[in-house]
């Protein structure tokens, strides 16, 4: 497996706090099946607090990753900066209460955060990715013209569009 390197050895670990330090690139997202960030660089800081009833681990992610603009299709690179916090409790079982919670067995050995890693950095993105130049364009939608070039309206106060004619037509022979 690739991302060994991101395992966290919990089983025989003090209780007391602890320090772990990722540099991620390229090769990290390549491991990812997903089409969403396929290309970046960050620092990951994992600040881990172990207790006898849970573990809590603070991670700190900077960098950068490389993403499509959905405009132009062009490439940038989008800075990531985001602080999370994970609690692990201590159970019988293992099960994800929520995003932020889950319950680990009392003999769990090692916890991977290469996961967490990825998806903190997914959720981080914005849904709709725009290149930087982009930025302070208007972004209101563009309402085209159903008029053909050269023509001009024609309609006088009163009058109906011919097109709207018709399809009073159509209604009437269905009622």
């Amino acid at each position: 497996m690739k991302l060994r390197e991101y395992d966290i050895a919990i089983f025989n670990l003090s209780e007391k706090k602890h320090r772990y330090d990722f540099k991620i690139s390229d090769s990290f997202f390549e491991s990812f099946e997903s089409e969403l960030v396929e290309k970046g660089k960050a620092d990951v800081l994992v600040n881990l607090e172990k207790s006898t009833r849970h573990i809590q681990m603070d991670f700190s992610i900077s960098g950068s990753v490389e993403l499509s603009c959905d405009r132009s299709l062009d490439t940038f690179d989008y800075p990531v900066s985001l602080e999370e916090t994970i609690i692990f409790k201590y159970a019988d079982t293992f099960e994800e209460i929520d995003e932020n919670l889950i319950n680990i067995p009392f003999d769990y050995q090692k916890i991977n955060v290469a996961q967490y890693i990825y998806d903190f950095i997914s959720l981080s993105i914005p849904m709709k990715r725009l290149h930087p130049r982009f930025e302070d364009t208007d972004e209101e939608l563009t309402v085209f013209s159903t008029k053909r070039e050269g023509e001009e309206e024609q309609q006088e106060e009163g009058s109906i569009d011919p097109r709207w004619k018709e399809l009073e037509k159509l209604i009437d022979k269905n009622k």
